[in-house]
């Protein structure tokens, strides 16, 4: 007899069938017994009425893992209106030890650290699995929008030559006695292979050795990356992440709605025109000084509260950051050369995108390079390229567990994050 899952009883009703899982749940009562299995697709519940099966069933801990084959009978307080009867109840292996907290409870009880200790069994809570379905849907939704619009999905190296691209600090390493360092971005990698395919984007790990121990920030997570040519300017690259937003939240809808009704979600609105501040006005609205070359997050909160209130939108465009905060590559505006070409879309008052257009000229990556004092060697590779034609491009990167984090409320990134590694986490 075929296995089937949890979310498939309803179809079965009056059949045999055998499901298979975990044990979420006992409750012993003084006639019947209620067997919880928690598989893939959710929750199903087994009535036990036969005494040697309830014998079986009080000696399987929680989280043991089960067969159960039984019939299926309607029973509208049952999970999902359907319970199994008559079960035959046969463990799949040996009694589980319970892990250090309840998995069956609706809210997990233990403090993050320890979720975090014991993730390989806290990620089984419905809640938790969620989170990551909702982080998968997103992913999902990323490559289909992309790949409609003409984009090629690129993979490009993670530990490279250069130490920095960015203000981050990185993590360096031996690679066969050379110097070698984590990747704290695909950006070189993708503007040249712009070079080859126009359009691209990437799905991949970076690394970032910041010594930040905040809820917003991890050491290593993972980059929505894209990055297109041929664009006037900057507004181009805002308009495609625009769309990208829209169908990574439609397959959230369509793909992780189970994982919404658990979190009891209702997901954002993408307006078809995100509203969208220049930098100095973004200080005004904010009430920071004029002088101020980037915002704070208290900056970002005022923001995303003003966004809502007179656009009633969750996102924001601020555009036309300091050329002096943003990395060498970045394109000034012609109008204001002080101010660069770049943007930061910030959700729910926190800033979730960074993109811009970049530079696609030789000689204006060697102005810039000498008008920040860096030498030209350790970028001259990436450098090189545009010696040979460039077009005008742009791009933008999303960080996915920061974007999920938001999504879902989650206080802390760490808890939309299967196993994170920050500054003081290197297990499990």
């Amino acid at each position: 007899m075929q296995r089937i899952l949890s979310s498939q009883l309803t179809h079965h009703v009056g059949a045999t069938v055998r499901i298979a899982g975990w044990v979420h749940r006992r409750r012993l009562l003084k006639s019947v017994a209620f067997l919880i299995v928690r598989d893939a697709a959710g929750l199903a519940q087994v009535v036990v009425t036969d005494a040697a099966v309830r014998a079986a069933v009080e000696s399987l801990p929680e989280e043991t893992v089960v067969e159960v084959t039984g019939t299926v009978v309607a029973n509208a307080t049952a999970p999902a209106g359907v319970e199994l009867a008559e079960p035959a109840v046969r463990p799949l292996g040996p009694p589980a030890v319970p892990p250090p907290f309840d998995l069956y409870r609706p809210v997990l009880t233990a403090t993050l650290p320890t979720q975090l200790d014991h993730a390989p069994t806290a990620l089984r809570h419905p809640a938790r699995a969620a989170a990551l379905r909702i982080s998968a849907a997103a992913v999902a939704g990323f490559r289909a929008a992309l790949d409609a619009r003409g984009f090629v999905e690129v993979h490009t190296p993670k530990v490279v030559a250069s130490s920095t691209e960015s203000g981050a600090n990185v993590f360096a390493l031996d690679w066969f006695g050379r110097p070698a360092y984590l990747a704290q971005s695909p950006q070189f990698y993708k503007q040249l292979m712009v070079g080859v395919f126009e359009r691209v984007y990437e799905v991949g790990p970076v690394f970032r050795a910041e010594p930040h121990d905040t809820v917003r920030h991890l050491a290593q997570y993972t980059s929505l990356d894209v990055e297109l040519g041929f664009v006037t300017d900057h507004r181009d690259v805002m308009a495609v992440l625009r769309e990208t937003l829209a169908g990574m939240l439609a397959e959230v809808a369509g793909r992780a709605d189970g994982a919404l009704a658990t979190l009891g979600l209702a997901l954002p609105e993408v307006p078809a025109e995100i509203p969208a501040v220049h930098f100095t006005e973004a200080l005004k609205i904010a009430g920071a000084p004029a002088d101020e070359p980037d915002l704070a997050p208290a900056h970002e909160r005022a923001l995303g509260e003003w966004a809502l209130r007179e656009h009633g939108s969750d996102f924001l465009f601020v555009t036309g950051y300091p050329m002096a905060k943003r990395p060498f590559y970045t394109h000034p505006d012609p109008a204001r050369p002080a101010y660069s070409n770049g943007f930061d879309l910030l959700f729910r008052g926190m800033e979730l995108v960074t993109g811009g257009q970049r530079l696609h000229r030789h000689e204006d990556y060697l102005a810039a390079l000498a008008a920040r004092g860096e030498p030209v060697e350790p970028y001259a590779g990436y450098v090189d390229a545009f010696r040979h034609g460039m077009p005008p491009h742009g791009g933008f990167a999303i960080g996915l567990e920061r974007f999920v984090a938001r999504l879902t409320g989650a206080a802390n990134v760490r808890e939309v994050t299967a196993f994170p590694r920050d500054l003081h986490r290197l297990t499990p």
